[in-house]
């Protein structure tokens, strides 16, 4: 076996990950290499070398990582008790270097630009996650310019001792929290059903692009009362396939019906098409079925890897799905399938959100609240350049799964476009539309230390000029749905240090009251099934929970 050569003192290793999909490497790698020069910099400027662990490759025009066999590889031939740093500024499969990453002795530090457009926060907070759940310690920043003292303090702070450290004093656990009477009474109803009636959660396909923080372990879950289905996206291909056109073109009326705008073309590969969304109308069907059939009361498409070579994307399906009104779908009998509620689906089957989308729907459900509810992106934030507000406004964003409910005039206020081709390229269309103004609940299951785990706060939607709604998209991606989220007694850095996961599960309720009242009742119905809970930030009001 060769012995790996120590890496000089003063140097530290740089280490690149990418997307599976080529287009995607291609396309984002001139960003890329503008931070890993930036970053070169700045490490240099306090006396250290940055040094790259893999090469740029010519024939792939990139130089990043691309699978978990090249990881592996980059790895085996690096010192492994060297500092490492991990510079994303683009989205990354972190299962490409999990093996390297759990197995590596030196300090690691895992980086990103604020930048919402390709994005590398997503990418890196997955990372973060991910290895939040595989027990690795690790350090992580952030920064627009990598010149803010938050940045160069944390970068000195590693360089010199292996650690930056951030300050979460905005979290609490739950046994610091009174939880109000009428929560701990819902909650323990939902929770004695959920024993006794136990719930399942239909997955097809686990590990959506190498996001193993979206796993949850079976045995974790069997003391909630869930349990997996796991279902392949073969059979969801197939079920697709039997679905007829007259059914699909049903579907298709009805969303037309609803006000729902799409944005066609004639052009397959650049432009959506009305085949793309046949076929999606069928997938939808399919996926009402399914769920029916097995009895699911939550279900996820992967669908990154498994059928983005066979059909349209997912998203508009997701989002139909997620929506209290969507269109009907029949059983052989001619009964309709859980008509007026929606059956909520974890994009990209991020199983954390599933499980939250679960407790979501059966809490809301109890309180008379709305139960339409998503995931989003965490995929970025910033100051109102149009001076409308004073507020840090986040961009919660997401390729599908937002409802129409959530969306200003629900089906009637939202659009369809087509997913970007570096991504998708069979198309599809997505469920686009512009957050309502209102009281949310924010939350995040994650897996740490073996035990599952709930972090769960207070936000508000706000609306801001359209102006700085379509830069706000311009930055990010605009043919998806984005929420602009402000969230109580929670900054921008204190949640980029606590978040667990590029995902983030929001809810509404029909005033801050009722949405504290939510908050507390899943709070308590995690705890009463054995979650450890932790609460974060503040009321609307800004008084401590």
């Amino acid at each position: 076996m060769p012995s790996v050569k120590k890496l000089p003192k003063k140097c530290v290793y740089l280490v690149a990950n990418g997307d599976l999909r080529q287009t995607a490497n291609e396309k984002c790698w001139p960003a890329q290499a503008a931070m890993e020069k930036q970053l070169a910099e700045v490490v240099a400027s306090f006396g250290y070398k940055l040094v790259r662990a893999h090469p740029f490759k010519k024939d792939v025009n990139h130089g990043f990582i691309s699978s978990q066999k090249e990881g592996m590889a980059v790895f085996a031939g690096i010192d492994p008790t060297a500092p490492l740093i991990v510079a994303e500024c683009v989205w990354q499969y972190s299962h490409h270097l999990l093996p390297g990453l759990i197995s590596h002795r030196g300090p690691l530090l895992n980086v990103a630009n604020w930048s919402g457009t390709w994005p590398g926060l997503v990418g890196m907070l997955n990372l973060n996650g991910s290895l939040t759940k595989a027990g690795v310690k690790y350090s992580t920043l952030w920064s627009e310019n990598f010149d803010d003292t938050l940045f160069l303090g944390g970068l000195q702070s590693w360089l010199k001792t292996g650690v930056a450290k951030h300050k979460i004093t905005h979290v609490k656990s739950l046994a610091k929290v009174t939880i109000p009477a009428k929560a701990r009474a819902v909650a323990k109803k939902i929770a004695d059903d959920l024993r006794v009636n136990k719930s399942i959660m239909g997955v097809f396909d686990e590990g959506c692009m190498g996001m193993y923080n979206a796993i949850i372990p079976d045995e974790l879950l069997f003391p909630l009362g869930v349990y997996k289905e796991r279902l392949s996206q073969s059979a969801l291909y197939y079920a697709t396939t039997q679905i007829s056109d007259a059914e699909a073109l049903e579907v298709f009326n009805w969303c037309k019906k609803k006000g729902l705008k799409f944005h066609f073309g004639k052009d397959e590969a650049t432009e959506l098409t009305e085949r793309q969304v046949l076929l999606q109308c069928k997938m939808y069907i399919a996926a009402v079925r399914i769920s029916d059939e097995f009895g699911c009361e939550t279900i996820g498409i992967q669908y990154q890897q498994g059928l983005k070579d066979l059909l349209p994307a997912s998203d508009l399906v997701e989002g139909s799905l997620n929506s209290t009104d969507r269109p009907p779908v029949k059983r052989a009998d001619g009964t309709v399938i859980r008509p007026d509620a929606p059956i909520p689906h974890f994009n990209e089957v991020d199983e954390c959100a599933g499980l939250d989308g679960l407790f979501t729907d059966r809490v809301h459900q109890a309180l008379g609240q709305p139960r339409a509810n998503t995931l989003h992106d965490l995929r970025w934030g910033d100051w109102d350049k149009s001076g409308s507000t004073a507020e840090y406004v986040w961009v919660f964003l997401i390729s599908g799964s937002a409802p129409a409910d959530h969306h200003i005039d629900g089906w009637a206020g939202s659009d369809s476009h087509r997913q970007p081709g570096m991504y998708f390229k069979l198309g599809g269309g997505t469920l686009r539309g512009i957050a309502k103004t209102g009281e949310i609940i924010w939350s995040r299951f994650f897996v740490e230390n073996g035990k599952l785990k709930l972090d769960i706060g207070r936000a508000k939607v706000i609306s801001l000029p359209q102006a700085e709604t379509e830069r706000r998209w311009k930055e990010t991606t605009f043919q998806w749905p984005i929420m602009h989220a402000v969230t109580y007694g929670v900054s921008r850095d204190q949640m980029m240090a606590r978040h667990p996961s590029n995902h983030i599960q929001v809810a509404y309720a029909n005033s801050a009251k009722e949405a504290d009242l939510a908050l507390y009742t899943k709070a308590a119905l995690a705890a009463e099934l054995g979650v450890e809970v932790f609460f974060a930030g503040t009321k609307a009001d800004g008084k401590a929970f």
